[in-house]
Protein backbone atom coordinates (compact mmCIF):
# COMPACT_ATOMS: atom_id res chain seq x y z
CA UNK A 1 0.00 0.00 0.00
CA UNK A 2 1.15 3.54 -0.51
CA UNK A 3 -1.21 5.91 1.15
CA UNK A 4 0.11 8.32 3.10
CA UNK A 5 -2.36 9.07 5.33
CA UNK A 6 -5.47 7.18 7.08
CA UNK A 7 -8.61 9.02 8.09
CA UNK A 8 -11.57 7.68 9.85
CA UNK A 9 -14.54 9.42 9.66
CA UNK A 10 -17.74 9.13 12.07
CA UNK A 11 -21.01 10.94 12.32
CA UNK A 12 -22.30 12.07 15.66
CA UNK A 13 -25.03 14.18 16.92
CA UNK A 14 -23.11 15.78 19.24
CA UNK A 15 -20.16 17.81 17.23
CA UNK A 16 -19.53 20.59 19.69
CA UNK A 17 -19.10 17.72 22.80
CA UNK A 18 -16.84 15.53 20.75
CA UNK A 19 -14.73 18.10 19.65
CA UNK A 20 -14.26 19.01 23.15
CA UNK A 21 -13.56 15.77 24.26
CA UNK A 22 -11.07 14.67 21.40
CA UNK A 23 -9.08 17.90 21.92
CA UNK A 24 -9.42 19.06 24.98
CA UNK A 25 -9.25 15.77 26.64
CA UNK A 26 -7.16 13.70 24.41
CA UNK A 27 -5.37 16.55 23.10
CA UNK A 28 -5.73 16.06 19.15
CA UNK A 29 -5.04 18.78 17.18
CA UNK A 30 -8.44 20.69 14.31
CA UNK A 31 -6.78 20.16 11.05
CA UNK A 32 -9.99 21.71 9.54
CA UNK A 33 -13.49 22.74 9.78
CA UNK A 34 -16.12 23.25 7.96
CA UNK A 35 -20.27 24.66 8.37
CA UNK A 36 -22.58 24.64 6.28
CA UNK A 37 -20.92 22.25 3.48
CA UNK A 38 -24.52 20.34 1.71
CA UNK A 39 -26.53 20.27 5.19
CA UNK A 40 -23.21 19.10 7.23
CA UNK A 41 -20.85 20.59 9.84
CA UNK A 42 -17.71 18.87 10.65
CA UNK A 43 -14.22 18.71 12.09
CA UNK A 44 -10.86 17.31 11.36
CA UNK A 45 -8.56 16.00 13.97
CA UNK A 46 -4.72 14.62 13.98
CA UNK A 47 -2.31 13.21 16.40
CA UNK A 48 1.14 14.86 16.25
CA UNK A 49 2.02 12.91 12.86
CA UNK A 50 -0.95 14.53 10.83
CA UNK A 51 -0.59 11.33 8.73
CA UNK A 52 -4.00 9.73 10.88
CA UNK A 53 -7.28 12.13 11.53
CA UNK A 54 -10.50 11.33 12.86
CA UNK A 55 -13.46 13.44 10.99
CA UNK A 56 -16.54 13.71 12.95
CA UNK A 57 -19.55 15.21 10.89
CA UNK A 58 -22.93 16.34 12.00
CA UNK A 59 -25.75 16.76 9.84
CA UNK A 60 -28.04 19.98 9.99
CA UNK A 61 -31.28 18.26 11.14
CA UNK A 62 -31.40 15.40 13.70
CA UNK A 63 -30.26 12.23 12.56
CA UNK A 64 -30.84 8.43 14.12
CA UNK A 65 -27.18 7.15 14.35
CA UNK A 66 -25.68 3.69 14.67
CA UNK A 67 -25.59 2.79 18.21
CA UNK A 68 -21.97 1.91 19.54
CA UNK A 69 -21.33 -1.52 21.30
CA UNK A 70 -18.60 -2.18 23.95
CA UNK A 71 -16.13 -3.70 21.51
CA UNK A 72 -16.36 -0.50 19.23
CA UNK A 73 -12.55 0.66 20.37
CA UNK A 74 -10.34 3.38 18.86
CA UNK A 75 -6.92 2.73 20.88
CA UNK A 76 -4.28 5.28 21.43
CA UNK A 77 -0.91 3.43 22.56
CA UNK A 78 1.48 5.54 24.78
CA UNK A 79 4.97 4.52 24.55
CA UNK A 80 5.67 6.42 27.60
CA UNK A 81 4.65 5.87 31.12
CA UNK A 82 4.50 9.44 32.14
CA UNK A 83 3.21 10.84 28.85
CA UNK A 84 0.43 8.03 29.56
CA UNK A 85 -0.45 8.98 33.24
CA UNK A 86 -0.78 12.74 32.17
CA UNK A 87 -3.04 11.89 29.47
CA UNK A 88 -5.31 10.22 32.06
CA UNK A 89 -5.38 12.42 34.08
CA UNK A 90 -6.21 14.98 31.61
CA UNK A 91 -9.02 13.06 30.63
CA UNK A 92 -10.63 12.90 34.36
CA UNK A 93 -9.89 16.38 34.91
CA UNK A 94 -12.42 16.91 31.91
CA UNK A 95 -15.55 14.90 34.05
CA UNK A 96 -14.62 11.59 32.04
CA UNK A 97 -14.14 8.41 34.20
CA UNK A 98 -12.66 5.34 33.20
CA UNK A 99 -15.96 2.26 32.38
CA UNK A 100 -15.04 -1.09 32.72
CA UNK A 101 -13.59 -2.94 29.48
CA UNK A 102 -15.71 -5.62 27.49
CA UNK A 103 -13.10 -7.22 27.04
CA UNK A 104 -10.13 -8.50 29.52
CA UNK A 105 -6.70 -8.24 27.36
CA UNK A 106 -7.32 -4.44 28.27
CA UNK A 107 -7.67 -4.74 31.62
CA UNK A 108 -4.25 -3.68 34.09
CA UNK A 109 -2.60 -2.56 30.66
CA UNK A 110 -4.85 0.50 29.96
CA UNK A 111 -7.74 2.97 30.95
CA UNK A 112 -11.21 3.06 28.85
CA UNK A 113 -13.39 5.62 28.63
CA UNK A 114 -16.34 6.90 26.40
CA UNK A 115 -17.04 9.51 24.53
CA UNK A 116 -19.70 11.38 24.13
CA UNK A 117 -21.49 9.48 21.64
CA UNK A 118 -20.83 6.25 23.73
CA UNK A 119 -18.30 5.11 21.28
CA UNK A 120 -15.10 3.62 23.39
CA UNK A 121 -11.77 5.09 23.47
CA UNK A 122 -8.92 3.32 25.14
CA UNK A 123 -5.22 4.58 26.56
CA UNK A 124 -2.86 1.84 26.31
CA UNK A 125 0.33 2.01 28.38
CA UNK A 126 2.58 0.59 25.93
CA UNK A 127 2.99 -0.04 22.01
CA UNK A 128 1.55 -2.59 19.98
CA UNK A 129 4.70 -4.84 18.78
CA UNK A 130 3.78 -8.02 16.78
Amino acid sequence: MQAVQFRTARPTNNLEQVKIFYTEALGLEVLGSFKGHAGYDGIMLAMLDKAHHLEFTQYEHYTELPKPTKEHLMVFYYSDTEAYKTANERIQKMGTLPVEPENPYWKDKSETYEDPDGWRVILFNGVYNP
